[in-house]
């Protein structure tokens, strides 16, 4: 496909500079995916305490994070339509008051079934927020550092999961499971003012307005796109989804399904089921949730390597042998039988190349798609990859059902890690580009 060329609004967006701004939209970003990945992970560290307050085997379990999937996935798939033709911000805003307040009423769930109906709400909230808030970072990245930009708001995730995990280990023991869910929705909900009154809109969003406050426009003016030339920017016109499949974009768009369905199993896999497997296993419920968010702390190095490496020399042989290096660590988890310590260890380096490279396909897809079709790459791929999160909770309460050895269910992942791998590496053969000027040129 031939290159295409940008107007000098988009050459002006794509070589902005990095600056107050910027580091801002990042920072907020950052803390949409922090509470994202708390919730994410909440349900799985209830269900230790939740197998003995209400007397059901773990497998019963797999239907609240089934539905939690679900909604992510339903959450995902809006996000990106929404998000393309209305605008980042309100999506991020709906999106935290709508998991915040489900994830409230998951405190008052006094049964399975209810908890499962306010998980999928939950669900619904997180699948928008986490498309909503990598797009809005694309946004305000130059694309020589989209990639890096965007993982570093996705840290925000392994930090939430990580941070919350050691919260609640204290936690547990003295106020119980429900203050998991109490927590995970004070904190979206208390950020929403703070999102409401310092974080901007999509520069291109703006640009297509007929009228704008003074704010408005010096924010513009900031970003050097003027009023004559604020018009030519690039957002959707048609359909964004049919645009996936266009212009050349349909094989990078089958790729990245398959990258993402394979790597949200196997990140799935680890977050519904390891504090699970790791109290049948003999630790206490609160040693199996410290232990478990050692992987979330592993997926927060990749950020200082892997978003430079992508963007340097791009996510085919990068993010693909990041992949490979994950189903290792896996391999060791499921097969040997190792030591506190080791253990904690291997948990840690598992996160940082299986959640991290997960971090690294979002940063991938971010950079790969232009702005208009920006939150319906990301949000489709992360709704597809949700099919994998389904998948994932039902694989893990079938292999338990059956009898498997608790940590043998994450055999299965080495397969999923290393088919991740070969569709990244096969990325290589996309179609489009888009060419990116140094300077601007006249529209």
């Amino acid at each position: 496909m031939p290159d295409t060329p940008l107007s000098a609004a988009e050459a002006a967006l794509e070589n902005q500079r990095i600056g107050g701004l910027q580091v801002r939209v990042v920072a907020l970003c950052t803390l949409v995916q922090t509470c994202d990945g708390y919730d994410l992970n909440a349900v799985a560290w209830a269900v230790p305490s939740l197998i003995r307050a209400w007397h059901q085997p773990p497998a019963m379990f797999t239907t609240a994070f089934l539905w939690s999937s679900i909604g992510i996935l339903i959450g995902a798939l809006c996000a990106g339509p929404i998000g393309d033709r209305f605008g980042r911000r309100p999506l991020l805003l709906g999106s935290l008051i709508l998991f915040g307040v489900a994830s409230l009423l998951s405190a008052t769930a006094a049964s399975l079934p209810m908890l499962t109906l306010w998980r999928f709400f939950t669900g619904l909230g997180i699948g928008g927020g986490f498309s909503g808030a990598a797009a809005l970072t694309g946004d305000y990245a130059p694309h020589r550092l989209r990639a890096t930009m965007i993982m570093a708001s996705f840290t925000g995730a392994p930090l939430g999961g990580f941070l919350g995990g050691q919260i609640v280990a204290l936690m547990l023991p003295h106020f119980g499971w429900q203050s998991i869910f109490i927590l995970g929705g004070a904190f979206p909900l208390l950020l929403v003012p703070a999102l409401a009154l310092w974080l901007p809109e999509s520069p291109r969003f703006l640009a297509r307005k007929q009228s704008l406050s003074s704010r408005q426009t010096d924010l513009l003016r900031r970003l050097d796109i003027d009023h004559a030339a604020r018009h030519a920017v690039d957002v959707a016109q048609g359909n964004p989804v049919r645009m996936l499949f266009s212009d050349g974009y349909a094989l990078q768009t089958i790729l990245l399904w398959i990258v993402y369905f394979c790597s949200l199993m196997n990140l799935f896999l680890f977050a519904y089921w390891m504090p699970t497997v790791l109290n049948l296993i003999g630790m206490s419920p609160s040693q199996a949730v410290f232990a478990s968010s050692l992987r979330d702390l592993g997926a927060i190095f990749p950020v200082l390597y892997l978003g430079l490496m992508i963007d340097r020399v791009g996510p085919e042989r990068a993010l693909a042998l990041h992949y490979a290096a994950g189903a290792v660590f896996i391999a060791m988890i499921a097969l040997v039988a190792l030591p506190y310590a080791l253990l904690l260890v291997a948990t840690f380096c598992a996160g940082m190349t299986i959640t991290g490279s997960q971090t690294g396909a979002n940063g991938t897809c971010g950079k790969l798609y232009p702005a208009r079709m920006r939150t319906s790459g990301l949000g489709w791929a992360l709704g597809i990859g949700r099919l994998g999160g389904i998948a994932a909770p039902a694989l893990g309460g079938y292999l338990l059902t059956i009898g498997l050895a608790p940590t043998r269910i994450f055999l299965s992942a080495c397969l999923f890690a290393l088919v991740a791998a070969a569709a990244t590496g096969l990325l290589a053969f996309r179609g489009s580009r888009m060419r990116v000027p140094t300077s601007p040129v006249v529209s």
